[in-house]
């Protein structure tokens, strides 16, 4: 071969390279922005394990990340989404236990498979024929790895440049992170910081879905509103301290007793509301009667050996939305002052009891 035709097989195929990596480019723009613009965090882990590996053509992929206090789980939760439906994401309680190998990971790694190293990180998908392990990191702590795997060997090599899966390994990781921090921030406006519970706002929101609901479906909706009787006491006798401990372990005591379908919510102060979708007030008052119960039926450690008596009071109201009612907000403000109403006539007699409005 002359020394022509030697040059232009080495333009082609430096034309050949520019070609593909101008198509990787483009591939990862497309993907960074579907990361960037996701909406939730749900959507961002599937766009990660499933839309985005199967655009690329892989054979597998899966999001390992760090979560050993269950936060992420929880935030899932808050959305509506169980972390176990997201095939391909695994939580742990530390990426290093999982997979020892990342601890030396500053960039992605490429090479064959090796069923030693890789299948706990493709729990299902082995074996394979080539892999790629890109480190998620927030600062210098590894909070997660990113895995691709394809059966073909020859698909991710130690010899393949890793700028372009560097890259998305940031971004993925910046993405994770705020994600997180929007949920959290959305379960903050939502969340009482100190029970857990939803709080009022929320359960503003949720009785005007509840209502909507039970007008299409011509059933009733229930609403219990308690209030723990002389909680000043407790305050001045423990502190705010014992105040607060007295009010998450009452909503823990509630909590152990309503349905799966309830909502409770924090209302403000020392009361608390329960939302019941289905049901009257016969249903409704059993329920009541269990948590006063429950409440009642043993003290209250609001400090280091100091045992409390609490007990509640309980007014509960049910309402069935006429069909052509269109003024939910209107029948939402009459179900809390009906119920309200009623849990002022349990404090006026005498407390620790139920009153039903509309009755007595």
């Amino acid at each position: 071969m002359d020394d022509a035709a030697a040059l232009r097989d080495r333009l082609r195929a430096i034309h050949e390279e520019a070609r593909r990596n101008a198509a990787t480019f483009e591939r990862l723009k497309q993907r960074e922005l579907e990361l960037l613009n996701a909406p939730s965090l749900p959507d961002l882990l599937d766009a990660l394990v499933r839309r985005m590996p199967l655009a690329d053509g892989l054979d597998a992929a899966t999001l390992v990340l760090d979560d050993p206090h269950h936060e992420l789980r929880h935030l899932l939760v808050a959305e509506g989404v169980s972390p176990a439906s997201l095939g391909g994401v695994v939580f742990c309680d530390s990426v290093l236990a999982l997979a020892p190998q990342a601890r030396s990971l500053d960039r992605p790694w490429l090479g064959p498979w090796a069923t030693a190293d890789h299948q706990l990180l493709f729990p299902g998908q082995h074996p394979l024929g080539s892999v790629a392990l890109l480190p998620l990191k927030r600062g210098e702590r590894l909070v997660g790895l990113l895995n691709l795997g394809s059966r073909d060997p020859a698909r991710y090599t130690r010899e393949h440049a890793v700028d372009f899966l560097a890259h998305l390994a940031a971004i993925a990781g910046f993405c994770i992170d705020s994600a997180a921090n929007r949920a959290r921030l959305v379960r903050a406006g939502l969340t009482d910081y100190l029970t857990g519970w939803h709080n009022r706002r929320y359960l503003h929101v949720r009785l005007r879905e509840e209502l909507a609901r039970a007008q299409r479906q011509g059933s009733v909706l229930a609403l219990l509103m308690l209030d723990l009787d002389h909680f000043k006491q407790i305050n001045d006798r423990c502190g705010h301290l014992g105040g607060d401990e007295a009010l998450r372990e009452v909503a823990a005591r509630v909590e152990s007793q309503v349905r799966a379908s309830d909502t409770a919510a924090r209302f403000g102060g020392d009361e608390f509301a329960v939302l019941m979708p289905g049901a009257g007030l016969v249903e409704a008052r059993r329920l009541a009667e269990r948590i006063r119960s429950a409440v009642a039926g043993d003290p209250v450690e609001a400090g280091p050996g100091v045992l409390l008596p609490v007990t509640v009071s309980i007014g509960l109201a049910a309402l069935a939305p006429p069909s052509g009612a269109a003024d939910l907000k209107a029948l939402a403000e009459q179900l809390l002052a009906e119920a309200d109403a009623a849990l002022y006539r349990a404090k006026a007699a005498g407390r620790d009891r139920i009153e039903v409005h509309g009755q007595g």
